[in-house]
């Protein structure tokens, strides 16, 4: 006989021990051992980054990515600094790779106007990453 009924597709089989399965559309959430969800440690870690950017100076969407020890996110880490509030985080300290600001419109002309506050000065459409790039040493950012 078996324990399993048709309309339970939550449980395995008996013969592989009945344990009860994640439905499928929690399955491909990566849930970790402590209940928190993987995408939310790699945020708050993005957020600690980008916290530790002192005023007067600049750093990259991939170089907080590999700060955080995710090589591969700067998209994540675009996403997190357009959805979070924007009195939480010091967004306009996060520039692309170049140093060129990569918003648009007034989002643009804000961010210029809040670096060139702090003292960053720019070379046409791009901020000298030479002199106002803020060298990121991760292990500085976790204490």
């Amino acid at each position: 006989m078996s324990t399993r009924r048709k309309s339970d597709k939550s449980v395995l089989p008996p013969f592989l021990g009945g344990i009860p399965t994640l439905p499928a559309s929690q399955a491909r959430r990566r849930i970790l051992w402590d209940g928190a969800r993987a995408n939310e440690l790699r945020d708050a870690a993005f957020r600690r980054i980008i916290l530790s950017i002192p005023a007067g100076k600049v750093s990259t969407y991939g170089r907080v990515a590999a700060a955080a020890g995710y090589p591969l996110y700067h998209r994540a880490v675009a996403r997190l600094l357009r959805t979070d509030p924007p009195d939480h985080l010091p967004w306009h300290r996060v520039l692309g790779a170049s140093g060129e600001i990569k918003l648009r419109d007034e989002a643009a002309i804000e961010q210029r106007a809040r670096l060139k506050m702090e003292g960053v000065k720019f070379h046409g459409k791009r901020v000298d990453m030479e002199l106002f790039e803020h060298v990121i040493r991760a292990w500085e950012s976790f204490d």
